[in-house]
């Protein structure tokens, strides 16, 4: 079943073709009304059920406009709606929808849940966000450094902050991508020390330390995220630890001269970046938050075998 869950678990090839799916239906689109469906509608006749247990507004409008565009419909499930949230299995509820749908995805709290629901499921499951991972940003952040930059083979990209899920998930794919990661992050917010390993050992080119200004030097694409993300309850702690990693004009004066600054939002602006950065010239992170829509385009297609 080509569940979509982790960028770990793609070749290559699978995550390249995924990618330039994604540039493709966005070229095809240029000017055209956002809920016109695409002139091959290859997904008519397709549902998509959404189960969200975190809130969103990227995942949720992006997959949901992904699949008009596609020609097929979503659904759109709170977990608090359905019986999940009055003690149903995931297992159950997989082997439900797989009767009914003909793809899930899934926002998440626990990445566990995803996995156990993709066990169950007789259809695709799309991770649309973890504790563990975030791949579906991933392939809009490739999809915006490529549309800026030009091929990612070769870049140099620099993460600094929150060593979390999107941390996680660029790791994976710079394994695959062949492109330079440095992390830096506060040392007790380091990314998960198995992933690094993995990637290292499948010859991704990877550093992690807790140097800003050496990470971010000289780097083609700098990388944050939010401090305090959803279900975090160190704050304080976050707060009191991040500051030196914040993306202001003086630390992307590190950066190559044309880099570009990337965020997933929300932004929570003057903390992990200021105003000037976050819509300067260099900020590509409004073409990311559109471009969710033709990575979700991309990754649908793969799931449901149109690739």
């Amino acid at each position: 079943m080509p569940h979509f869950l982790d960028i770990s678990a793609l070749s290559k090839e699978e995550l390249r073709a995924i990618v330039d799916e994604a540039h493709a239906r966005k070229a095809a689109r240029v000017d055209w009304p956002k809920a016109k469906p695409d002139e091959d509608a290859p997904l008519d006749g397709h549902a998509l059920a959404m189960i969200f247990q975190k809130n969103s507004t990227r995942t949720r409008v992006s997959f949901e406009i992904g699949m008009i565009q596609l020609g097929g419909k979503a659904i759109m499930l709170s977990a608090n709606d359905t019986q999940l949230g009055r003690g149903e299995t995931v297992q159950d509820t997989a082997r439900v929808l797989s009767r009914m749908v003909d793809a899930v995805m899934i926002r998440a709290n626990n990445h566990q849940d995803v996995l156990d629901f993709a066990e169950a499921s007789d259809v695709p499951v799309i991770n649309g966000l973890t504790d563990l991972s975030h791949p579906c940003q991933i392939i809009a952040d490739i999809m915006t450094i490529e549309e800026w930059q030009g091929d990612i083979a070769g870049k140099t990209i620099a993460w600094l902050g929150d060593g979390n899920n999107v941390c996680t998930s660029l790791i994976h794919a710079a394994e695959k991508l062949d492109f330079k990661l440095r992390i830096a992050t506060p040392a007790d917010y380091a990314p998960r020390g198995q992933e690094v390993a993995a990637a290292k050992a499948a010859g991704a080119d990877i550093s992690v330390g807790t140097d800003a200004k050496a990470a971010i030097e000289g780097a083609d694409v700098v990388v944050t995220d939010t401090w305090v993300s959803m279900g975090d309850t160190d704050k304080a702690e976050r707060m009191a630890a991040f500051p030196p990693f914040a993306v202001n004009e003086e630390m992307m004066a590190h950066a190559a001269k044309e880099a570009l600054f990337l965020h997933c939002l929300p932004a929570h602006r003057g903390e992990e970046v200021t105003d000037s950065v976050l819509d300067g010239p260099q900020s590509g992170a409004w073409d990311e938050a559109e471009n969710r829509i033709h990575a979700q385009k991309a990754v649908l297609m793969w799931c449901l075998g149109k690739l």
